[in-house]
Protein backbone atom coordinates (compact mmCIF):
# COMPACT_ATOMS: atom_id res chain seq x y z
CA UNK A 1 0.00 0.00 0.00
CA UNK A 2 1.30 3.43 -0.94
CA UNK A 3 1.87 5.99 1.79
CA UNK A 4 -0.45 9.00 1.52
CA UNK A 5 1.21 12.34 0.83
CA UNK A 6 -0.62 15.60 1.43
CA UNK A 7 0.56 18.48 -0.77
CA UNK A 8 -0.41 22.14 -0.64
CA UNK A 9 0.71 24.43 -3.47
CA UNK A 10 0.32 28.07 -4.38
CA UNK A 11 1.65 30.62 -6.82
CA UNK A 12 1.93 34.37 -6.54
CA UNK A 13 2.77 37.27 -8.83
CA UNK A 14 3.39 40.92 -7.98
CA UNK A 15 1.90 42.37 -11.12
CA UNK A 16 0.78 40.04 -13.86
CA UNK A 17 3.26 39.70 -15.46
CA UNK A 18 5.83 40.65 -12.89
CA UNK A 19 8.03 39.06 -10.25
CA UNK A 20 6.47 35.83 -9.05
CA UNK A 21 7.04 32.81 -6.90
CA UNK A 22 5.64 29.48 -5.83
CA UNK A 23 5.28 27.72 -2.51
CA UNK A 24 4.99 23.99 -1.82
CA UNK A 25 4.27 22.15 1.44
CA UNK A 26 4.48 18.35 1.47
CA UNK A 27 3.66 16.23 4.49
CA UNK A 28 3.26 12.53 5.17
CA UNK A 29 3.57 10.30 8.22
CA UNK A 30 7.36 10.65 8.19
CA UNK A 31 8.27 14.24 7.31
CA UNK A 32 7.29 17.74 6.29
CA UNK A 33 9.03 19.57 3.45
CA UNK A 34 8.74 23.16 2.21
CA UNK A 35 9.88 24.53 -1.16
CA UNK A 36 9.77 27.97 -2.69
CA UNK A 37 11.47 29.86 -5.49
CA UNK A 38 11.03 33.18 -7.22
CA UNK A 39 11.23 34.41 -10.80
CA UNK A 40 11.88 37.92 -12.07
CA UNK A 41 9.23 38.02 -14.81
CA UNK A 42 6.34 35.56 -14.87
CA UNK A 43 2.58 35.25 -14.40
CA UNK A 44 0.42 33.95 -11.59
CA UNK A 45 -0.82 31.01 -13.69
CA UNK A 46 2.75 29.96 -14.51
CA UNK A 47 3.59 29.99 -10.81
CA UNK A 48 0.53 27.88 -9.96
CA UNK A 49 1.56 25.25 -12.52
CA UNK A 50 5.20 25.43 -11.47
CA UNK A 51 4.26 24.76 -7.84
CA UNK A 52 2.50 21.56 -8.92
CA UNK A 53 5.45 20.49 -11.07
CA UNK A 54 8.02 21.04 -8.32
CA UNK A 55 5.86 19.19 -5.80
CA UNK A 56 5.34 16.19 -8.09
CA UNK A 57 8.95 16.04 -9.29
CA UNK A 58 9.92 15.62 -5.63
CA UNK A 59 8.39 12.12 -5.67
CA UNK A 60 10.75 9.61 -7.27
CA UNK A 61 8.62 6.49 -6.84
CA UNK A 62 4.93 5.92 -7.50
CA UNK A 63 3.05 7.76 -4.79
CA UNK A 64 -0.46 8.38 -3.54
CA UNK A 65 -0.82 12.17 -3.48
CA UNK A 66 -3.59 14.56 -2.53
CA UNK A 67 -2.86 18.01 -3.96
CA UNK A 68 -4.65 21.05 -2.58
CA UNK A 69 -4.69 24.11 -4.84
CA UNK A 70 -6.65 27.33 -4.85
CA UNK A 71 -6.22 27.61 -8.63
CA UNK A 72 -9.21 26.56 -10.70
CA UNK A 73 -7.05 27.18 -13.79
CA UNK A 74 -4.54 24.55 -12.65
CA UNK A 75 -7.10 22.02 -11.41
CA UNK A 76 -9.36 22.30 -14.46
CA UNK A 77 -6.39 22.37 -16.82
CA UNK A 78 -4.88 19.13 -15.54
CA UNK A 79 -8.12 17.24 -14.85
CA UNK A 80 -10.31 18.37 -17.77
CA UNK A 81 -8.77 20.53 -20.49
CA UNK A 82 -5.45 18.77 -21.07
CA UNK A 83 -6.97 15.83 -22.95
CA UNK A 84 -8.62 18.15 -25.48
CA UNK A 85 -5.49 20.26 -25.81
CA UNK A 86 -3.42 17.19 -26.61
CA UNK A 87 -5.94 15.94 -29.17
CA UNK A 88 -5.71 19.33 -30.90
CA UNK A 89 -1.89 19.33 -30.77
CA UNK A 90 -1.76 21.79 -27.84
CA UNK A 91 -4.28 24.20 -29.34
CA UNK A 92 -7.42 25.62 -27.80
CA UNK A 93 -10.89 25.28 -29.31
CA UNK A 94 -10.20 28.67 -30.98
CA UNK A 95 -7.07 27.16 -32.59
CA UNK A 96 -4.64 29.34 -30.63
CA UNK A 97 -1.64 27.80 -28.90
CA UNK A 98 -2.35 26.81 -25.30
CA UNK A 99 -0.83 29.33 -22.90
CA UNK A 100 1.97 27.91 -20.75
CA UNK A 101 2.21 24.82 -22.97
CA UNK A 102 5.81 24.23 -21.86
CA UNK A 103 4.68 23.85 -18.26
CA UNK A 104 1.58 21.80 -19.08
CA UNK A 105 3.78 19.29 -20.93
CA UNK A 106 6.19 19.13 -18.00
CA UNK A 107 3.30 18.74 -15.53
CA UNK A 108 1.81 15.93 -17.58
CA UNK A 109 5.13 14.07 -17.39
CA UNK A 110 5.31 14.68 -13.64
CA UNK A 111 1.90 13.10 -12.95
CA UNK A 112 2.60 10.06 -15.09
CA UNK A 113 3.09 7.30 -12.50
CA UNK A 114 1.33 8.76 -9.47
CA UNK A 115 -2.14 8.35 -8.04
CA UNK A 116 -3.29 11.95 -7.62
CA UNK A 117 -6.44 13.47 -6.18
CA UNK A 118 -6.63 17.16 -7.16
CA UNK A 119 -8.60 19.15 -4.57
CA UNK A 120 -9.64 22.77 -4.92
CA UNK A 121 -9.70 24.91 -1.79
CA UNK A 122 -10.79 28.50 -1.45
CA UNK A 123 -7.85 30.81 -0.83
CA UNK A 124 -7.43 33.04 2.22
CA UNK A 125 -9.94 31.17 4.37
CA UNK A 126 -7.58 30.15 7.15
CA UNK A 127 -6.48 26.76 5.80
CA UNK A 128 -3.01 26.41 7.35
CA UNK A 129 -1.43 24.61 4.38
CA UNK A 130 -2.80 27.08 1.87
CA UNK A 131 -1.84 30.10 3.98
CA UNK A 132 1.69 28.74 4.42
CA UNK A 133 2.14 28.23 0.67
CA UNK A 134 0.72 31.66 -0.02
CA UNK A 135 3.33 33.22 2.31
CA UNK A 136 6.12 31.15 0.75
CA UNK A 137 5.04 32.15 -2.77
CA UNK A 138 4.69 35.84 -1.95
CA UNK A 139 8.05 35.95 -0.16
CA UNK A 140 9.68 34.24 -3.15
CA UNK A 141 8.08 36.78 -5.50
CA UNK A 142 9.47 39.62 -3.38
CA UNK A 143 12.95 38.03 -3.39
CA UNK A 144 13.25 36.20 -6.73
CA UNK A 145 17.00 35.71 -6.34
CA UNK A 146 16.54 33.49 -3.25
CA UNK A 147 15.55 29.84 -3.67
CA UNK A 148 14.39 28.16 -0.52
CA UNK A 149 14.30 24.47 0.30
CA UNK A 150 13.49 23.84 3.93
CA UNK A 151 13.32 20.39 5.48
Amino acid sequence: MLKKNIVFIDGSCLGNPGPGGYGVFIKNSVKKIYFSAGFFLTTNNRMEIMAAIIALEHFINKSNIIIYTDSTYLRSGITEWILSWKKRNWRTCNNSVVKNVDLWIRLEKAINCHIIDWKWIKSHTGNMGNELCDRLARNAAKNPFLDDIIY
